[in-house]
């Protein structure tokens, strides 16, 4: 019989400063002298924590750049918020206050960010735009989509927008309430025919600024049981669709948003830098550390 191997995890609520909030991500840190974890390994590991992500954090010979994958409990993913502020976090409060304030992570999006802010301790991170489009839907979708996510015909959508590098196609409705109205039909969504988009997950969005949010620019949600997430709590890869939409629309750079899923959400700040990429600012705390054996 094979021996078992032990790997740490973290478990970080993401966007969030008190535990139970935000997003929570299973971080597991696969330094140079630790068991090797292949990507079977890996998608298993990321079923067994049944939590919209896992990240797996490779250490390389530079203390400040490291390799990152994430992988929902059925598939590996491009781009993941939630959980690269997840892994900045728990590399960041393993190191205290030594070491580099910006760490580096090669993904299949490219290299992500991620620094500590001095003054206030946010970790904000660079990410690239996520740059869509408008689209028109045919009505049979339009309509599909009204019953997945309990949208009345006159809450919208008002706007539709695609986003092919994302995979994410982004709805806006008429307000607040119909935000937290939302109530996903899982199988209507996945049955809905979009017309030759490679679509992947679902943004609703809509402007802020009123009674519980009144403090944000906008709010949104977001579904993705194509990706085996139901509803994802908060989603930095979203907002990279957002924030362009939104900067057109409010003629600004600089935004607070809210993710409001029912039970937890989480707030970000967001930062158009005007060469394509965006900042993504937030906090997240850890709620449990242990070991995986296998």
């Amino acid at each position: 019989m094979a021996s078992k191997r032990s790997l740490p995890v973290t478990i970080v609520d993401a966007f969030t400063d008190k535990p139970f909030a935000g997003n929570p991500a299973a971080v597991c840190v696969l330094k140079t002298n630790g068991p090797n974890v292949n990507t079977e390994e890996m998608q298993k590991i990321a079923r067994e924590m049944s939590l919209s992500e896992t990240a797996f954090v490779t250490a390389t010979a530079d203390d400040a750049v490291f390799g990152l994958r994430w992988f929902t409990p059925t598939v590996e993913v491009p781009l993941c918020g939630h959980a690269t502020l997840a892994s900045a976090h728990a590399l960041f409060t393993e190191r205290g206050a030594s070491g580099p304030a910006t760490l580096h992570f090669d993904t299949l999006s490219g290299r992500l960010s991620v620094t500590r802010l001095a003054e206030s301790g946010e970790l904000q991170m660079d990410f690239p735009l996520g740059k869509g489009a408008p689209v028109e839907l045919k009505p049979a979708a339009v309509a599909s989509l009204r019953r997945a996510l309990n949208i009345a015909d006159a809450d919208g959508p008002t706007d539709v927008w695609f986003c092919a590098p994302t995979r994410k196609l982004m709805l806006t409705v008429t307000s607040t309430a119909v935000i937290d109205g939302l109530r996903l039909d899982a199988p209507t969504l996945l049955a809905t025919d979009f017309g030759g988009l490679d679509a992947r997950g679902v943004i609703v969005t809509t402007r802020g600024g009123e009674g519980a949010y009144a403090e944000y620019d906008f709010i949104s949600r977001y579904f993705a049981p194509a990706n085996g997430i139901a509803e994802d709590p908060v989603t930095g890869s979203a907002h990279t669709v957002l924030a362009p939409y939104w900067s057109a629309k409010l003629g600004k750079t600089e935004m607070r948003a809210f993710q409001a899923s029912p039970g937890r959400g989480g707030a970000l700040g967001i930062g158009l830098r005007g060469d394509g990429r965006v900042l993504l600012t937030g906090r997240a705390v850890t709620v449990l550390r242990g070991t995986l054996e296998f």
